[in-house]
C-alpha cells in the first residue's frame, strides 16, 4: 500500500476563545499531559510514516519555532512556514502548492489527535479517492460540520455548524485531510479559502470523489478552556496507570514523571506534572497539575486543572476549575465551576473565585 510522505499541519490560529491562555502561547503549544497538543499530532503523522511536515504557523510563530524545533525528536524534519497574511486552511495549503507531492495529508495542529492515521491514508488509496475526511462522533453536532456517508463511505453532503432541526448526523470533521494533488488548482491563489466551508462543497458539486473515514484513537477539540481540562483528563485514561509513590495513596490510572508527597490521596484519572509538591491531607481526583505546582496541606482538588507554576494554599477547595500559573490565595480557598478569566474579592476578607476566575501567563515548555 502506497503511503503520504508530506503532511501540512495547520497551526497559525490565535485561540481566541482561550483568552487570556492564548496571550502566553498559541493554542497548538497549549499542554496536554504536559505536552504540547500539537506534538500528538505530529507523532501521529510520524507513525503513519510521514517524513517531512510542513508546519504553517502565523500568531507567535517564534514560540512554534523555540517548542518543536527540526523535528528530529519525532522522527520527522519540520519546515516552518510563516503566514504574513491568514490565508484559511486551504489557502495556506495552496501557498505550498509547489513543494508537495501526488498524496499528502492536512492536519489541524491546534486539537488534540492522538490517533491512527496510517488507516486513513490506506483507505484514501484503496478508494481511489480524491480527498479523504478523517470523522469522528460528538454529542454536539451543532457546533460543528457534519457530514452525510453513503454506504460506501462516500460523502454525500455537509453542512456547518447547524441548527438543532437541521442535524442529519452526529458524524464531524475532524480536520484531518488525506488529499490529492489535484485539488490544488482548484483553489484560488491570494484569498482566504477554507476546504470544509469552500473547497470540499466545491469538489462534491462537481461530483469528484470524496469519502470519509471514522478515525481511530482519540480526538478532542481544546476550544474552549473546559475543553483543555476534558482533553488532559481523556488522556490520563487512555495513558495512565496504576503506580506506587512514597507519601501518596494512588488509585486508578496516573500519568506521572516525579513528585513528593506528604501523605495525600490521588483518585485517576489524573496527571501529575514535575516537580509538583503535595501536602499532607490533600486530595486529588480526575485532575491535571503542571509541572513546578505546590498544593497545600488538607486542600482538595477535583474535575481541574493546575497549569504550571500554580501555588495553591492549604485547605482549599476547588473543583471544575482552571488555574493558571501564580499564586491562588491563602487558607480555604474555594473555587467551582470555573473558566479563564478575572479573579474577585469575597467578604470578609476571604479570596473567592468568581465564574471568571483570572489565568496567569505560565512559562512555556
Amino acid at each position: 500500500m502506497s503511503r503520504a510522505r508530506q503532511a501540512v499541519v495547520l497551526a497559525g490560529g490565535k485561540g481566541t476563545r482561550l483568552r487570556p491562555l492564548t496571550n502566553a502561547r498559541p493554542k497548538p503549544l497549549l499542554p496536554v499531559l504536559g505536552r504540547p497538543c500539537v506534538e500528538y499530532v505530529i507523532e501521529a503523522m510520524a507513525e503513519a510514516g510521514v517524513e517531512e511536515v510542513f508546519l504553517t504557523c502565523g500568531y507567535r510563530a517564534e514560540d512554534m519555532v523555540e517548542a518543536l524545533g527540526s523535528g528530529d525528536q519525532f522522527g520527522v524534519e519540520i519546515i516552518m512556514c510563516f503566514e504574513d497574511v491568514p490565508a484559511g486552511t486551504a489557502g495556506a495549503v495552496k501557498l505550498l502548492e509547489d513543494r508537495l507531492e501526488d498524496t499528502f495529508i492536512v492536519a489541524s495542529g491546534d486539537v488534540l489527535a492522538d490517533v491512527d492515521v496510517r488507516s486513513l491514508v490506506d483507505q484514501h488509496v484503496r478508494t481511489g479517492a480524491m480527498a479523504t475526511m478523517a470523522l469522528t462522533t460528538v454529542e454536539r453536532p451543532e457546533e460543528f460540520g457534519i457530514v452525510g456517508l453513503d454506504d460506501a463511505g462516500r460523502i454525500e453532503r455537509f453542512k456547518e455548524k447547524p441548527r438543532t432541526e437541521e442535524v442529519f448526523s452526529n458524524l464531524i470533521n475532524a480536520g484531518i485531510y488525506v488529499l490529492e494533488r489535484d485539488v490544488l488548482p482548484e483553489i484560488p491563489r491570494g484569498e482566504m479559502y477554507d476546504f470544509s466551508k469552500q473547497l470540499f462543497p466545491k469538489l462534491l458539486a462537481a461530483g469528484q470523489p470524496l469519502y470519509g473515514a471514522r478515525l481511530g484513537g482519540l480526538w478532542k477539540d481544546i476550544g474552549r478552556p473546559h475543553d483543555l481540562l476534558d482533553a488532559n483528563i481523556l488522556m490520563a485514561e487512555r495513558r495512565g496507570r496504576a503506580i506506587e509513590v512514597a507519601g501518596a495513596e494512588c488509585n486508578g490510572r496516573i500519568v506521572a514523571t516525579s513528585f513528593s508527597a506528604g501523605g495525600c490521596r490521588i483518585d485517576g484519572p489524573a496527571y501529575i506534572g514535575g516537580a509538583v509538591s503535595i501536602g499532607h491531607g490533600a486530595r486529588l481526583s480526575s485532575c491535571a497539575v503542571g509541572s513546578g505546582t505546590d498544593i497545600g496541606d488538607g486542600s482538595e482538588v477535583s474535575g481541574s486543572f493546575l497549569m504550571e507554576g500554580c501555588s495553591l494554599g492549604s485547605h482549599c477547595q476547588i473543583a471544575g476549575s482552571l488555574l493558571g500559573g501564580q499564586r491562588h490565595g491563602g487558607r480555604r480557598r474555594r473555587a467551582e465551576g470555573l473558566r479563564a478569566g478575572r479573579r474577585g474579592a469575597g467578604r470578609e476578607g476571604r479570596q473567592a473565585a468568581r465564574p471568571d476566575i483570572r489565568v496567569g501567563s505560565p512559562t512555556l515548555k
